[in-house]
């Protein structure tokens, strides 16, 4: 798979721009849609939380066209989220309440190409997280 590399960071950096805090507008629609996943949460104050989804999305888009550095810090982080509770059906819900959360920030800016381009960026990251459960 080719990802469009250029429109998922044109278009991440216009996210940022419209809403700097969207992490926190994603764990709201995570939690609102998926309540129970909220006590996997325990750990780290939400502002942590939040501070770490930033930090890590921003370094996957500042990473897309390393496919090591995307491979090691994925499976690592895949590991991690195992013994989080983080269950495979649980990576859906993650990518629904992020595209969600994505095509409301964008707003009109919302594009079926946009929608396809984050759903396969998503799926690419969410399959190299599990792939170190296999």
């Amino acid at each position: 798979m080719s990802l469009n590399v250029e429109l998922l960071r044109s278009s991440f950096a216009l996210v940022v721009e419209r809403e700097p805090e969207v992490t926190s507008r994603f764990y709201d629609v995570l939690f609102r849609k998926y309540p129970q996943t909220q006590p996997l949460f325990g750990r780290r104050t939400r502002a942590e939380q939040e501070r770490m989804l930033r930090d890590m999305l921003v370094a996957i888009v500042d990473h897309l066209e390393d496919a090591t550095w995307l491979k090691g810090q994925l499976t690592a982080l895949g590991q991690k989220h195992v013994g989080y509770g983080v269950s495979p059906e649980m990576y859906g819900w993650v990518g629904a309440s992020l595209l969600e959360t994505l095509a409301s920030v964008a707003g009109d800016a919302w594009t079926p190409e946009l929608e396809q381009t984050w759903s396969e960026a998503y799926g690419a990251v969410a399959s190299l997280m599990q792939s170190a459960t296999a």
